[in-house]
C-alpha cells in the first residue's frame, strides 16, 4: 500500500499546525462559529445533533493493521469506544470533543492518515473496488490510478472551492463493485484492440434529491491522459456548475441541463488546450506509484478446494459462512474474506475498539497486515490461505464478526440518520435494527437469497437508498418521522434507480412492510430468480397492491392506521 513521502508528511504536519491554531481561536472566542465552520469542514469535522463528528479518509478503502489499531485508540480515548464505517470507505467518530481534535489529527498523521477533503465543496475521498488487486475477474488493478488521482486532487488550488462536493470512483474488474454509475466521475478500466490500458469515462451520476445514473462521455481514454481529461472535466464543471442553488449545484444537474453530448463536446474542447500538458501521466510516474501496490509474498499453494469442501461437509455453520462471506482469489490456494459488521443488534457499519484491535491482529496473522473497507460497510481480509479459513472463522465468530449474511437481507446499508446527523429527517438505525431482528433467521434469509436493503435518514442519500433493491428513505411529515419505500434499485453492472411504491409508513410499520414485499417475491419468483429479477419482470405494481391492500396495524396499538 502507499506510504507517505517527505512531502506528504510535511503537508499534513503544516495543516495540523494551522488547524490547532484555528481551534485555539475558536475556543477563546476569537473566531465565531460561522467563521470557524469552513475551517473545521476542511479538516473533516462536522457539528451534529449531540457532538462533533470527525470523518477520517481511508483512500480507496485500504488500511494497514497499524492504522486500524490507531482507529481503536481514537475510539477508546476520544469517542465512546466505537467507530462507524461509511459507504464511501471512510470511518466516522460521532462523539468528538472539539479541543481534542488537533491531538486526534496528530495521532492519525503518525500512521500516515488524515481527514483532509472528507468534507466541503472539493474532490472527496477516491474510492474503488474493495477486492482490487485480488479479484478473480480483475482486468487491471486500479489502485495505482486511484492513488495518482488522490495525489493530484489533494489541495489542488483550482478545484478547492467547487460548486458542490465531487466524488470519483475507479473500477478495474468485469463486475462493477465500485458503484460507478452513481458517482460524479467514474473510470472503468478497459483495453483497446491493441491491448492498451485505458478508461471508459462516465460523468454526472449521483443520488440525493435528483438521483441520476451517469452518462458515458468517452469510451476509451488512454491512461496517460487520466489527469488531463479529469482536469478538463473539472474546469467545465467549475465554470458552468450552478452556485446559486445548493440543491442544483452537483455536476449531474449540469450534465442533465445541457445534455451529455454537449457536455462531452465542451470537455473535449477544453482538453485540446491541456492534453499534452504537465499533468500528462508518464510511465515513470505510473511505475513509481505502482510499486507501492506490488503483490505480497504469496506462497506456492495447491488449490485447497477439496480439503475446504470436506470441512464444510463436517460443519454446516462454517459452510454457510464460506458460501456467503468467502470469494474466489486470483492466486491459487488463497481466498477473499469479508468480516461482517452486520450482526443483529449492532448498527450497520459500527465496530468497537476491541473489535478494531482484534481485526488488526487477524490482518497480521492471516492477510499480510492489510484490510479493506467496503461500500457495504463491512471489512475485507483480501489474502487468506484457504487452509486457514476454518481457524479464521472460529476466531471471527467469537468476536461477533462472522455473521454469514453477505448480500442477504440483514446485510443492510444504513447511514447514522437522526440519532446523530443534524441533516436527517428521521432515524435510520432503529429501522435497520427492527428489520434485522424480525428476519434474524439465516435459513429464511438464505431461502430469500440475494437482496440489497438500503436505508437513508434524509434525501442526501448517504445510505444509498436509491440503488437498494429495497430502498427506505426517512421523511418528515408534520414533525413526525415517516419512511418512504422504493423498489428496483441496483448498483453494479445493471445499475438502476428504485421506484417509490406509494405513501410513506410510520417506523413501527416498516418490518411488516418488508414482510409483505417479501411475501410477494416468494409468491411470484421463478426458480433461481433473485429479488431484483422478479421486480424487473413483474414491475412494482404487484408489490404496491399487496403492501397497501389492508391497513398495517400497530403491534402496540391496534387502532392506529397503517399508512398515510
Amino acid at each position: 500500500m502507499y506510504r507517505y513521502d517527505q512531502y506528504d508528511f510535511q503537508i499534513v504536519k503544516e495543516r495540523i499546525a494551522q488547524y490547532r491554531d484555528q481551534v485555539r481561536r475558536r475556543l477563546s472566542g476569537e473566531l465565531a462559529e460561522e467563521e470557524f465552520r469552513p475551517l473545521r469542514l476542511q479538516n473533516g469535522l462536522y457539528l451534529q445533533r449531540h457532538a462533533y463528528m470527525l470523518r477520517v479518509a481511508v483512500p480507496y478503502g485500504l488500511l494497514a493493521s497499524k492504522q486500524m489499531r490507531m482507529f481503536a485508540e481514537i475510539a477508546r480515548k476520544h469517542d465512546r469506544n466505537y467507530g462507524h464505517f461509511t459507504t464511501r470507505q471512510n470511518i466516522q467518530y460521532n462523539w468528538i470533543n472539539l479541543e481534542e481534535t488537533p491531538e486526534i489529527l496528530e495521532k492519525l498523521a503518525s500512521v500516515e492518515m488524515h481527514a483532509i477533503q472528507t468534507s466541503g465543496n472539493c474532490i472527496r475521498n477516491i474510492t474503488t473496488d474493495e477486492y482490487c488487486g485480488v479479484a478473480a475477474d480483475e482486468i487491471v488493478d486500479p489502485r495505482p490510478y486511484a492513488e495518482i488521482m488522490r495525489q493530484w486532487s489533494t489541495f489542488h488550488p483550482e478545484f478547492a472551492y467547487l460548486p458542490r462536493k465531487f466524488k470519483i470512483a475507479f473500477n478495474g474488474s468485469v463486475e462493477d463493485r465500485a458503484a460507478t454509475a452513481v458517482h460524479d466521475l467514474a473510470f472503468t478500466v478497459v483495453k483497446n484492440e491493441a491491448g492498451e490500458v485505458g478508461f471508459r469515462v462516465m460523468v454526472g451520476g449521483g443520488m440525493g434529491r435528483t438521483p441520476i445514473l451517469g452518462s458515458v462521455i468517452r469510451e476509451f481514454l488512454p491512461r496517460d491522459h487520466l489527469l488531463t481529461y479529469t482536469e478538463a472535466i473539472m474546469r467545465v464543471y467549475n465554470q458552468y456548475g450552478r452556485r446559486d442553488n445548493i440543491y442544483k449545484a452537483r455536476i449531474k444537474i449540469l450534465v442533465k441541463a445541457i445534455g451529455a453530448e454537449e457536455f462531452a463536446r465542451q470537455v473535449e474542447q477544453e482538453w485540446t488546450d491541456i492534453k499534452d500538458g504537465p499533468s500528462t501521466l508518464t510511465d515513470q510516474e505510473f511505475n513509481r506509484v505502482a510499486t507501492y501496490f506490488a503483490p505480497p509474498a504469496y506462497e506456492s499453494l495447491e488449490d485447497g478446494g477439496a480439503a475446504l469442501a470436506a470441512q464444510q461437509e463436517e460443519n454446516k455453520a462454517f459452510a454457510s459462512w464460506v458460501n456467503r462471506n468467502v470469494k474466489p482469489h486470483r492466486v491459487p490456494g488463497y481466498a477473499i474474506v469479508t468480516l461482517s459488521l452486520k450482526k443483529t443488534g449492532i448498527p450497520p457499519g459500527d465496530i468497537s475498539a476491541e473489535q478494531m484491535d482484534f481485526v488488526a491482529d487477524l490482518a497480521d496473522r492471516y492477510s499480510f497486515g492489510e484490510l479493506r473497507a467496503t461500500h457495504e460497510q463491512n471489512l475485507v481480509l483480501a489474502d487468506v490461505k484457504q487452509g486457514e479459513l476454518f481457524a479464521l472463522w472460529q476466531e471471527a465468530k467469537a468476536h461477533g464478526l462472522a455473521t454469514p449474511n453477505l448480500g442477504l437481507l440483514t446485510d443492510i446499508i444504513c447511514c447514522p440518520g437522526g440519532d446523530f446527523c443534524a441533516l436527517a429527517n428521521a432515524k435510520s438505525i432503529p429501522i435497520a435494527q427492527a428489520i434485522a431482528e424480525r428476519f434474524d433467521n439465516l435459513d429464511f434469509q438464505h431461502d430469500i437469497g440475494d437482496i440489497e436493503l438500503n436505508i437513508s435518514g434524509c434525501i442526501n442519500a448517504c445510505g444509498h437508498h436509491h440503488v437498494g433493491n429495497i430502498g427506505i428513505l426517512g421523511v418528515d411529515k408534520d414533525g413526525a418521522e415517516w419512511y418512504q419505500v422504493s423498489l428496483g434499485g441496483a448498483q453494479g453492472n445493471e445499475s438502476a434507480i428504485g421506484k417509490i411504491i406509494g405513501p410513506s409508513f410510520s417506523a413501527h410499520q416498516m418490518p411488516i412492510v418488508i414482510e409483505r414485499i417479501l411475501e410477494v417475491y416468494v409468491r411470484e419468483r421463478t426458480e433461481d430468480e433473485r429479488f431484483i429479477d422478479t421486480v424487473r419482470r413483474i414491475g412494482v405494481a404487484p408489490f404496491k397492491e399487496y403492501v397497501y391492500a389492508t391497513p398495517i396495524k400497530a403491534q402496540h396499538n391496534a387502532g392506529e392506521d397503517a399508512y398515510a
